[in-house]
């Protein structure tokens, strides 16, 4: 795993070494932020089930402004901890130990992407649900899942604008409607 673009361009990330996590791949990453380009300068962007961290850092990489990490997995947030000091980024971020939905619900409502990477198996629907409360009316939300799975068209005030498959995963792009 490496940072794909921007300014730390190239610096390798630590992957897990326990079963479980299954981190973006480069490739699904560069076609994420091939999407995101023009709107990472300067956004705020929440990485939801940030498992290795590697999205956030990746927008922090291309101009980021602030990116809050999420992640239930103690193991998991220190290893985006040692990731971003790997990178030698120190300020601009924060780590939430935390499951998503709870997260979601005590943060304030300043995203511009938001970024959900739940395991496959999982329920997603009720943070999807949720994160419409959390993203700036001109914000993109972006869901990966296994390609197998059906995203819903239209949760809560988000509606589903655009999907992207790559292997057995899939990008789903949701906007903001109020």
């Amino acid at each position: 795993m490496r940072v794909i673009a921007g300014t730390l361009k190239g610096r390798k990330l630590e992957a897990p070494d326990w079963e479980g996590l299954r981190p973006t791949s480069d490739k699904l990453r560069e076609t994420l932020f091939n999407v995101l380009a023009p709107r990472i300068e300067g956004a705020r962007v929440l990485d939801g089930y940030a498992g290795t961290g590697a999205v956030g850092i990746e927008a922090l990489s291309r101009g980021a402004a602030h990116v809050t990490f999420v992640e239930q997995d103690g193991r998991a947030c220190a290893l985006i901890a040692s990731n971003l000091e790997k990178c030698r980024i120190s300020n601009g971020y924060a780590i939430i130990q935390s499951s998503v939905l709870p997260a979601i619900e005590g943060l304030e409502p300043a995203f511009d992407v938001i970024f959900l990477d739940p395991p496959y198996a999982s329920d997603f629907h009720d943070a999807l649900q949720h994160v419409g409360e959390i993203v700036k009316p001109d914000g993109v939300v972006v869901l990966e899942h296994a390609r197998k799975s059906a995203p819903p068209l239209a949760p809560g005030r988000l509606t589903r604008v655009r999907e992207i498959e790559s292997g057995d995963s899939a990008l789903t792009f949701y906007t903001c409607q109020l």
